[in-house]
């Protein structure tokens, strides 16, 4: 079974920066499209970013595009996504989500596609 760990959340302040991780057990990692997701208090979760098994296409939600990178390390079969000028309205549990793809280079972006979830970090922004 695949497992995901995120890490790297926390409390910031508007205009602050975080990198979150999801450590990932699932080989081989570059057959896996990877996304973050996000659920902020009282809405449902919504998509945040995505990125193919080999690296080469990324997609972004409109509200994080700009602020946010996702990018993986396949050696480390690890996810990352850079968060900068945090706002307020960034304020939610982050979850990482793997999709198995015959193919690495497959984008993926919706929640209904991902197999594999973690258990999610918290970001709090505060102004």
């Amino acid at each position: 079974q695949v497992q995901l760990v995120e890490s790297g959340g926390g409390n910031v302040q508007a205009g602050a920066s975080l990198r979150l991780s999801c450590a990932a057990s699932a080989q081989p990692f570059s057959h896996y499209a990877m996304a973050w997701f996000r659920q902020g208090p009282g809405k449902e979760r919504e998509f945040v970013a995505a990125i193919t098994g080999s690296a080469d296409v990324t997609r972004y939600s409109d509200s994080v595009k700009g602020r946010f990178t996702i990018s993986r390390d396949n050696r480390e079969t690890t996810l990352y996504l850079q968060m900068n000028n945090l706002k307020p309205e960034d304020t939610a549990v982050y979850y990482c989500a793997a999709a198995w793809r015959s193919s690495t280079r497959v984008v993926v972006t919706s929640s209904g596609d991902f197999r594999f979830w973690g258990p999610g970090t918290q970001v709090t922004v505060s102004s």
